[in-house]
């Protein structure tokens, strides 16, 4: 009883984590440009990655099973498998990661633990199609995949928005005509030249291509990921289709979860070709990738919430 109610703490404690580090990590970049509030994020964060490892320890002692069995410990390994990807590719000038990363994983625990019904959430024996030594192959390569192209879609994304919406030459455009005092300079951002005041650093929302780079950092780290998490993908597909012959004699079937696999690695397979070609730009990558994004979320819960196939078990059937 003692260790239910620590693992109900230590699961709510960590959902806070989640949540006071996104808004730590927000704050940082929007209003307070404070080195000690990202600290305290990467700290919260940090905390979030030990206690859900606990938790999953402590699930798989109780059970005596990896704990992949059902949608509400995949999610709880999805997110652990977030923060991971963060630390992995935390570097002390990427902000930008932070802001992304923090609120997915904090969505995610929170739809597990907020979203999903109780008699889910709770330790159960293994259901007979579920007691092989592929479960931890097949499952677990598979969300670590989801992890990794879900952070390199939204890198894709972020791309996106910031090239359509913050572009510095549409920006300098309206300013100079609605303001033809003010001018830009590559160095110090916007000047007031009646007054020679420094008004606003647009290094972060303004930016200069050549000067700050961001859309390359994006398209280079989004690349970087999805390059990762795609070998994971191919290896869990692959698992799962050894697994499926000594479970049901045939090594592919077509079923729902397995035809959206097949279109997620599709999907991302061509995302590969596009970036890896000269000639193509990164813009037209990056609108394959943010449709791997929603791929990606249909073959994990869209498909399931259906309750549907042969891979229907565990779920909301």
């Amino acid at each position: 009883m003692i260790l239910v109610n620590l693992e109900q703490v230590i699961i709510v404690s960590c959902f806070y984590s989640l949540l006071f580090a996104t808004v730590f990590f927000w704050l940082k970049n929007s209003i307070l440009n404070v080195s000690i509030i990202h600290t305290m994020g990467n700290m919260l964060m940090l905390a979030s990655n030990i206690g859900i490892t606990l938790v999953l320890i402590n699930r798989w002692i109780i059970s005596k099973h990896v704990p992949l069995s059902n949608l509400y410990e995949s999610t709880m390994f999805l997110t652990w498998s977030l923060t991971i990807v963060y630390f992995l590719l935390y570097k002390k000038k990427n902000d930008w990661l932070a802001i992304i990363i923090a609120p997915s994983a904090m969505l995610t625990y929170g739809f597990a633990i907020l979203g999903l019904p109780e008699e889910m959430q709770q330790v159960t024996l293994l259901i007979p199609a579920l007691q092989s030594y592929w479960l931890m192959m097949h499952v677990s390569m598979m969300i670590l995949s989801y992890a990794a192209l879900i952070c390199g879609s939204l890198l894709s994304m972020t791309l996106l928005v910031i090239d359509k919406i913050f572009n510095f030459q549409s920006i300098k455009m309206t300013l100079q005509e609605y303001y033809p005092i003010l001018s830009f300079s590559r160095d110090e951002g916007l000047i007031d030249q009646k007054y020679d005041v420094n008004y606003m650093n647009l290094e972060f929302l303004c930016f200069d291509k050549n000067q700050f780079n961001l859309t390359n950092q994006l398209d280079y780290w989004s690349f970087r990921i999805i390059g990762i998490g795609f070998p994971f993908l191919t290896i869990g597909i692959m698992s799962g289709a050894v697994w499926a012959n000594e479970a049901w004699g045939s090594y592919w079937s077509w079923d729902p979860k397995e035809t959206w696999a097949f279109i997620t690695w599709l999907v991302f397979a061509i995302y590969l070709h596009i970036r890896i070609s000269k000639n193509w730009n990164n813009q037209i990558s990056s609108m394959v990738a943010s449709l791997g994004f929603l791929v990606v979320w249909i073959c994990y819960l869209g498909v399931n919430l259906l309750g549907k196939g042969l891979h229907s078990y565990g779920w909301f059937n």
